[in-house]
């Protein structure tokens, strides 16, 4: 009712602005330029209005013009009034004079050209006017009438995200503070002025500007931004004592990682600086549409986003392997909320159990396999080492021989940069996980392969929810080594990475993922310290403990031997295969089989040399100066 009384209200005023148009562009051609023949032309200008006040009106309708939320017009708009006002005139010129032609009329009965271009350069000025003027009055009436908030804002970046905050800012009524000016680096943008707003200098000159204009707090509208460039600009704020916060990319707001308020804090994440992953979205369908997957360790960190990126991907059916029954109840809730339209089967297990997990591929026979369960806490698998080959290595064989059996199309295995040159016992058991699954690859019908990353911040064995509790309660903060290195990506990134190396498997490969820069932990450490609104060392300090039993230096992503190959997809790199003696697998398995839980730590680093040569063969010294 109400868009009905809206559009029949802009039908009358486009009617009267449209008749005015007509009047006007006759009485200047006829009058002012014609020497008083209006009199003479009546007959057709009687007939213009009433032909063009119906045209105008139907062609507007035609064009959408009465289902435009004006208050946000732009050039599309536009463009729009003037194609639609061409067509109007041109209608309305031709069924003129053929009404005209037809009633034998003796009167001139053709617009005069002028006229006509008149009646054009009328109607876009007018009915433009009309829309266009609404926008005008949101963009420049609501200062007056909206108190807002006396909170003083500054954003960096004069760009298309800069553009964007400020109007957030505006969108809340200026609740959560005013943008006063801009900061950007592009010098021909100084002193210009942006919706009004102007550029008040470059990232140098933010200390002064946040000083000179009373500056409360810092957006960061740079969304293609370098991890370095954020980390920057975090640092001179933090010198001014403002409050900081980011403006994400719109990637992120359209893929849905963001839904509300896009304006946030900044986040760890924000100083790695990575770009968006790109997924090829057709190739990725043509593979997990319709079909019924699996993703094992569903209730994780990895597995819980495998699903939710899945979702997407409208599978036939999406079953979620757990053990832990409480995480495995919340991400099933959590996607049947977001995506209801999916078949959901939740199935408890544990994949040492041979026979359940033979069981549930036989009922369910699933054409795609995601394996992200697995023990990965390197100092709790160093203390229970025992554990780590059972679950790993026995839970991940028993899996991949369902597969198998059941003839499933593709099993990807989630792998880690701890298994290359491994020093602890879960690094070895993953690398013995990716020889298992490539030796299977060679004579099954499924193709098996591996993916394998480095750390993914936020997930629940990373160090940043420990170094958060760890502020929260004041400090200290503990770091294991002042060198201690490691490669870092997001959970969304390293999900859609693995789905995509998926499609793109033949089978046998282990994929590496493109993992950027490597980051110094403690670098890490001071930047979260900071962005909680403390300084190291000063507020929080930090606290170095030694390296832990099992831990490197370092991460790698590759063996010496293995070297890599490029893959069409920018980010994702196939490592060369190594010959795999299957028989020294077979009987590290039997054994582990056989005697499991009674395996002392001494047996297990044995039984791991000889299907690992190179494991603990360095010194404890050696291995810490790496």
């Amino acid at each position: 009712m109400l868009f009905r009384k809206r559009t029949l209200i802009l039908m009358l005023i486009d009617a009267m602005l449209i008749n005015l148009a007509a009047f006007g562009s006759f009485y200047l051609r006829l009058e002012s330029f014609g020497g008083g023949a209006f009199l003479e032309y009546y007959q057709t200008y009687y007939n213009t209005a009433v032909v063009a006040t119906i045209l105008y009106i139907a062609v507007f309708h035609v064009f959408g013009l009465y289902n435009r939320l004006w208050q946000y017009a732009s050039t599309g708009e536009l463009l729009s009034i003037i194609y639609a006002v061409t067509v109007g005139t041109g209608g309305t010129a031709a069924v003129v004079y053929f009404y005209g032609v037809s009633q034998a009329a003796a009167l001139p009965f053709r617009i005069p050209n002028s006229a006509a271009l008149l009646l054009w350069l009328a109607m876009v000025i007018l009915i433009g006017g009309s829309r266009f003027i609404w926008r005008i009055l949101q963009e420049n009436t609501y200062d007056r009438h909206v108190p807002g908030s006396k909170k003083q804002v500054l954003i960096v970046g004069a760009g298309d995200a800069g553009v964007l905050a400020a109007r957030e800012l505006k969108n809340r009524n200026y609740r959560d503070g005013r943008p006063i000016g801009f900061i950007d680096d592009d010098r021909s943008k100084l002193k210009l002025k942006l919706l009004g707003i102007p550029v008040l200098g470059s990232r140098k000159d933010i200390v002064r500007v946040v000083k000179g204009h009373n500056i409360d707090e810092v957006i960061i509208a740079m969304p293609s931004a370098s991890g370095e460039s954020v980390r920057e600009i975090v640092q001179i704020c933090e010198k001014s004592g403002v409050d900081l916060k980011i403006m994400p990319g719109v990637y992120d707001i359209i893929s849905g990682d963001i839904s509300v308020n896009p304006i946030r804090q900044i986040q760890v994440e924000d100083l790695l600086g990575r770009d968006p992953v790109c997924v090829d979205l057709e190739e990725v369908a043509g593979y997990v549409a319709g079909e019924t997957v699996f993703v094992t360790g569903a209730g994780g960190s990895i597995g819980s986003e495998i699903c939710r990126q899945i979702a997407r991907f409208n599978p036939g059916k999406l079953i979620l392997l757990g053990h832990g029954e409480n995480s495995i109840f919340e991400i099933e809730q959590e996607l049947r909320a977001e995506h209801p339209g999916i078949d959901y089967i939740t199935e408890i297990l544990d994949i040492k159990d041979r026979q359940k997990v033979y069981l549930i591929f036989e009922r369910y026979k699933p054409g795609v396999v995601f394996h992200a369960a697995a023990h990965k806490h390197v100092p709790l698998m160093e203390r229970n080492p025992e554990e780590a080959l059972k679950n790993n290595v026995i839970g991940s064989q028993n899996l991949a021989e369902a597969a198998d059996k059941v003839r499933v199309k593709i099993f990807v295995s989630i792998s880690t940069d701890k298994a290359v040159n491994p020093t602890s016992v879960m690094g070895a058991s993953k690398r013995i996980v990716e020889m298992l699954i490539q030796s299977l690859d060679s004579h099954s019908q499924t193709r098996f392969v591996a993916v394998r990353f480095g750390n993914v911040l936020g997930s629940s064995g990373s160090v940043i929810p420990t170094f958060k509790r760890q502020i929260a309660k004041g400090g200290p903060v503990t770091v294991t080594h002042p060198d201690m290195v490691r490669y870092f990506m997001t959970i969304p990134e390293a999900a859609q990475l693995v789905i995509q190396a998926g499609a793109m498997a033949k089978g046998g490969e282990i994929f590496i993922l493109d993992m950027g820069k490597p980051v110094k932990i403690v670098d890490l450490a001071k930047d979260l310290i900071r962005l909680s609104g403390f300084e190291p060392d000063v507020d929080i300090k930090i606290q170095f403990t030694g390296i832990r039993p099992g831990e490197k230096l370092f991460e790698e992503l590759l063996t010496a031997e293995e070297g890599i190959t490029s893959t069409k997809h920018s980010r994702i790199f196939v490592a060369k295969p190594n010959v795999i003696d299957v028989k020294l697998l077979e009987e590290l398995a039997h054994i582990v089989r056989e005697r499991g839980s009674y395996l002392t730590r001494d047996e297990v680093i044995e039984l791991l040399q000889t299907v690992i040569p190179t494991f603990r063969k360095k010194t404890a010294k050696a291995v810490a100066n790496q």
